[in-house]
Formats: C-alpha cells, sequence, structure tokens
C-alpha cells in the first residue's frame, strides 16, 4: 500500500534518477517471478509425470485468467499490452511443458492471421501455414499435440464436419477472447486441437448441422435457443450450418426448435466448444 500511495502522490523532490531506480527494481522483481514460475512449471511437469501425464492446453483456465486479468486492469498502460504479454506468458510456459506448434489456415491472407498467432502465442511457439483448412486440421490429428488456428467466418468450405468424428479435432477455444473495439489482433478465430478430456470449456458448444437447404427461420430458431449461426457452406448433401451455442442447450432441445421452426433438418453432430467471450465494452 505504501508503494501505491508513492506512486499515486509523488514527492516533489524525486528525480529522475529516483525514478529510474524504482523502474528498474519493478524490472527485477517482474523477470524474477518469471524464473519462480518457471520453477514451478518444472515441478508441474514432474507432478503430471507421476500422475501418468494429461494435457497441457487448459482452455478454462487460461479463459479464467484472461478474464480476471481485463477486470483488475488500470492505468496507463494499454490493455492490448498486457493481453498480449499475459498470453505470450500462458503460451510459452505452455510450450516449456510440451513442445508444439500453431497450424495456420492462411488461404485468406497471412497478415491477419500471422499477428493473431503473433499477439496470442508469442514467436517462441513455432508458427506452421497451410493453405486451406484440410492441411491444419490434419497436422492436429497427426502425432504431435499442435494446435490449429481455423477463421471463425469467412473460411472456404465446411470445414467443421471434419471434425465431428470422436477422435478428431474439436474447437476448443475462440479467439480473441477478450473482444473490444480495434484490438489489435481481432480477426475471429477458432482453435482446434485434439480432444481434451477433463480441459474443454463448455460455456458455448459448436454443432455441426446439415440442412437439406436454407431456410430463414434457421437464424431465428437458433437465437431463440441462445445462439448463433457462426458459419455456413453449401455441400453435396444440402447446406452444412455451424451453429454456437449455450451448453446447456442440449442437442435434442437444439433438434426440437429447428423442427419446431420447420427448418428441413437432417442431422447434427459436436465439433467442439469455447469459454463464452468476454467483452470488455460491456463491462460497467
Amino acid at each position: 500500500m505504501p508503494s501505491e500511495i508513492a506512486a499515486l502522490n509523488p514527492n516533489p523532490e524525486e528525480t529522475l534518477a529516483d525514478l529510474r531506480v524504482d523502474i528498474d527494481r519493478i524490472d527485477s522483481a517482474i523477470h524474477a517471478s518469471l524464473i519462480e514460475r518457471g520453477h514451478i512449471i518444472e515441478r508441474l511437469i514432474a507432478v503430471k509425470a507421476r500422475l501418468g501425464g494429461g494435457s497441457a492446453f487448459r482452455p478454462g483456465r487460461e479463459a479464467s485468467m484472461m478474464r480476471a486479468l481485463a477486470e483488475r486492469h488500470e492505468g496507463p498502460l494499454p490493455l492490448d499490452t498486457v493481453e498480449s504479454i499475459w498470453r505470450i506468458i500462458i503460451s510459452t510456459f505452455t510450450y516449456v511443458q510440451a513442445n508444439y506448434s500453431v497450424h495456420a489456415d492462411i488461404s485468406g491472407g497471412d497478415p491477419a492471421m500471422r499477428d493473431v498467432a503473433r499477439f496470442h502465442f508469442g514467436f517462441s511457439v513455432p508458427y506452421v501455414a497451410h493453405q486451406g483448412a484440410k492441411g491444419v486440421i490434419n497436422a492436429v490429428a497427426g502425432p504431435a499435440n499442435d494446435l490449429g488456428l481455423l477463421r471463425a467466418a469467412g473460411g472456404a468450405g465446411a470445414w467443421w464436419h471434419d471434425l465431428t468424428a470422436p477422435d478428431a479435432p474439436k474447437i476448443i477455444a475462440r479467439l480473441p477472447f477478450v473482444e473490444r473495439p480495434d484490438h489489435p489482433a481481432g480477426m475471429p478465430v477458432f482453435v482446434i486441437s485434439k480432444p481434451l478430456a477433463d480441459a474443454a470449456a463448455r460455456d458455448i458448444v459448436l454443432h455441426a448441422l446439415t440442412l437439406e437447404r436454407w431456410h430463414g427461420a434457421l437464424p431465428g430458431a437458433i437465437a431463440a435457443l441462445g445462439g448463433e449461426v457462426a458459419a455456413s457452406a453449401a455441400t453435396a448433401a444440402g447446406l452444412a450450418v455451424l451453429a454456437a451455442l449455450p451448453g446447456s442447450v442440449s442437442a435434442e432441445k437444439l433438434r426440437e426448435g429447428l423442427h419446431y421452426a420447420g427448418v428441413p433438418f437432417v442431422s447434427s453432430a459436436e465439433a467442439g466448444s469455447h469459454a463464452a467471450r468476454f467483452e470488455l465494452a460491456k463491462q460497467a
């Protein structure tokens, strides 16, 4: 508390040299904390090995950490900077636990996707570009514990149907998590990984739907269940739709809602889930 009071009520006699001493002290403390965090990660790796392993990706925990960070942030330092620093800390220490690469579909353009990857994962985690969603999904399905980045909207084809088999990769997150106007890496993307047993965040569940054709009642039927149409694409079997719904809405309730609205429904399967987004602009 005394240091906080001093920061708000500076001594009129202090000099630039005094302030630089304080900055150096804080920088040393930050570095020492990162070193300490690294030692704790070493212990975490040992505990996980003793318990038989487990996924290094914890999207629910990451969302909780980022929500708390955004809620408590104040002062002149932009939230963009703080969010990116913490995202890189989380992603890099996850990389220390279990090396992984981030595979990205750049068929819609590389610069925006690269910005998303670097903002959220930094430069320590390898970045691998692919021309199309299929290459990303195949890479994530391979033997390594990699992640994939796919555009949440505007991508080509109904790639989400390749995520519906039980052992296929699944959507585990949507970025950016902290949504706000003018986000420096604001292009919406889904993160996919191999299925997570107990670490998945299920605030929002993604349903891959197959319809006979587009029906005007579809958006309203999804909205009535508290969800939205995240993406759609024409296929040989009809219309493929990716619907994002609250985790409390069961697949059966979804089918009932579509049937009641008269939507020509064929089939549905789960394609993954993610934490509810934190929309900063809506906070009081």
